[in-house]
């Protein structure tokens, strides 16, 4: 199954809607007591993740067309980042990959959505990088969770921009801030469950910038798979359900390049996921 939440014409209220195709079901219209967000949906279980496929054949279709997009999640308990999970990415930045994963947090003010524009002052940062992710969102408590066990803990999967300030990077010990401008963190469009990605180690991950494709990869080249991740986190603290894991970037990052390419005032950045989506970026830089 798939969901988004969208915002419908004259609102500013995010609403979860299953999606068909090019057609959405307002998921809340299903029956009395249905979820308003996917974190609630999430939050129900597979209880009442089977009603709503139950009863979504008698929901009204509206067409995707004419809504907007927010943000996969928008509530998540934390959003984990994982760093240097390609061996390639981690080469083209000068950095080593740890023996353990390296992992920073986001802070919930970078979350956005698809086809939304992020904006950011050129006097604090021209040098502002994309990374093509693969998003996990846990579904149950995952707590000292063994790797073989790990992926059933995953809830769905998601595309994630994990846009990057390099300069702040390169600047600053720890990672959060140089990837938590307001908007630096898009997710989405879509939300699939976990049912729908038989093998999260088999999908082609790719990033096109203003028309030219800079990544073009799969996740099978991760140094540490979904279900790795899943389990080395799970050891020091419990995963809540909603939290959002972004696991990692390929190589093509544009601050490798020569001559070196970032996003730019007026840019347009799309990274998709085979099976997953694709998520569009607009930037816009401010004096």
């Amino acid at each position: 199954m798939r969901f988004a939440h969208v915002i419908g014409p004259g609102s500013e209220e995010p609403r979860l809607v299953l999606v068909e195709g090019d057609q959405a079901v307002i998921v809340e219209d299903l029956f009395d007591g249905a979820p308003r967000f996917l974190e609630d949906l999430i939050a129900g279980g597979d209880a009442l993740l089977g009603r709503v496929r139950d009863t979504a054949g008698a929901g009204t279709r509206h067409p995707l067309g004419g809504l907007r997009f927010a943000s996969a999640l928008l509530t998540p308990p934390v959003i984990l980042a994982i760093g240097l999970n390609y061996a390639a990415h981690s080469s083209e930045l000068g950095l080593k990959t740890d023996s353990t994963p390296t992992v920073f947090v986001l802070w919930p003010n970078s979350l956005s959505a698809h086809d939304a524009t992020t904006t950011w002052p050129r006097s604090v940062s021209e040098t502002v990088d994309y990374e093509a992710e693969l998003g996990v969102i846990i579904g149950t408590p995952a707590k000292n969770v063994a790797a073989e066990n790990a992926l059933n803990h995953v809830w769905g999967y998601t595309v994630v921009n994990d846009i990057t300030a390099r300069n702040i990077q390169y600047s600053e010990a720890q990672w959060s801030r140089c990837k938590s401008f307001d908007g630096f963190t898009p997710t989405g469009p879509f939300v699939v469950t976990a049912d729908e990605i038989p093998d999260p180690q088999d999908l082609h991950i790719w990033t096109v910038l203003d028309g030219r494709t800079m990544q073009d990869a799969s996740t099978a080249q991760m140094v540490r798979s979904v279900a790795t991740l899943i389990s080395s986190l799970s050891e020091s603290a419990t995963l809540l359900p909603g939290t959002l894991i972004s696991t990692g970037s390929p190589g093509g990052a544009g601050y490798s390049r020569d001559p070196q390419v970032f996003l730019r005032d007026r840019s347009t950045v799309t990274v998709g996921i085979d099976g997953i989506g694709e998520l569009t970026t607009h930037c816009r830089m401010t004096d």
